[in-house]
């Protein structure tokens, strides 16, 4: 891996966490002013599938821009509105900060996981040790919340841990497939438009956004559609092509303290010890994982979606991490 490739995908995995984080902030919003998980989905995929369609439309839209249907489809599934939905649903039973620490720490282990298991990235020493760190400081950060008891937590928490694995899935399959991040976020956005927005009129109607104030709307759907729906999404794609789903999938755990600190100067929210303490705990975590280099077995082939001579391919889609010139197999999954 190159340097300037690697401060590419540590550039894009930050922006990623960054508006994650604002994201959780206008997400708790919008709870207060009585959007359900249903509206902000609506919010968030609407917006994105309207802004990337005419790209779409232009890049050889009867293959999905070279994702293919059904492989587009399963990151639409993974990513997409079943992936918010089912986490929101989570809150039903348990608390925010279990989502914090389960949801967080399964996208970060099961990243891990599933990169060495599907890929062959395999993590050493030190990443290990750093994921271990950034769980530490996702409790932390959660304070006493996360070891809390409600009456049928455990439904919450399996949902978290669900909805934690659909990420890793998603991002592990992006590599694996070799699906560069414009037309990955491409399609996610624009099949979860397409799949969500008639279920959801059909079964909400247009309402409860209608009854919002026009300039609160207008954020919610900028905040969750325009900037988390296409950009983060976009930018932790990159992030997968640079880095490998491995390191990437270590960026998500940042947003709960890009949210702390949002939280000052947005809402007067000041962060108490504990949280001070989960961020410092999260970041040296972060730098300790993203340290450590992945190591991956060599490819067969490229996949459909980078058509490329081979030896341009490594330019296109991001190096193997362990510096080999081509990509794990794309066959089909």
């Amino acid at each position: 891996m190159t340097r300037s490739r690697e401060r590419v995908g540590l550039f894009c995995g930050l922006v990623a966490a960054v508006i994650w984080g604002g994201y959780i902030a206008v997400t708790r919003q919008g709870i207060q002013i009585g959007l359900t998980a249903a509206d902000l989905a609506f919010l968030r995929y609407t917006t994105a599938g309207l802004l990337l369609l005419p790209w779409l439309l232009t890049h050889k839209p009867m293959r999905l821009a070279d994702v293919g249907w059904r492989r587009g489809a399963a990151l639409a599934l993974l990513a997409g509105p079943p992936f918010v939905l089912v986490g929101a649903s989570g809150f039903i039973f348990a608390p925010l900060a279990h989502s914090a620490v389960i949801q967080l720490g399964m996208v970060t282990l099961m990243g891990m996981v599933l990169s060495a298991l599907l890929i062959g990235e395999r993590p050493g020493r030190q990443r290990i040790v750093g994921m271990a760190i950034i769980v530490a400081g996702l409790t932390t950060t959660a304070g006493a919340g996360a070891f809390g008891a409600m009456a049928g937590a455990w439904k919450g928490d399996l949902l978290f841990a669900a909805a934690g694995t659909m990420w890793a899935v998603f991002t592990v399959l992006q590599r694996r497939w070799n699906i560069q991040a414009l037309p990955a976020t491409a399609a996610v956005s624009v099949l979860s438009a397409l799949a969500y927005t008639p279920i959801y009129f059909a079964w909400r109607g247009a309402a409860p956004l209608l009854a919002l104030d026009p300039w609160v709307l207008l954020q919610q759907a900028v905040m969750l559609g325009a900037l988390s729906g296409v950009i983060a999404l976009f930018a932790f794609s990159r992030a997968v092509e640079n880095l490998g789903p491995g390191r990437a999938s270590l960026f998500p755990a940042m947003a709960p303290a890009v949210a702390i600190l949002i939280g000052v100067p947005v809402a007067g929210e000041w962060p108490t010890m504990h949280q001070i303490l989960g961020l410092a705990l999260l970041s040296a975590g972060l730098v300790i994982a993203l340290r450590d280099p992945a190591n991956a077995r060599p490819s067969a082939s490229p996949s459909r979606s980078s058509k490329v001579p081979a030896a341009a391919a490594t330019d296109q889609t991001g190096p193997d991490p362990a510096g080999s010139a081509q990509e794990p197999s794309g066959r089909s999954w």
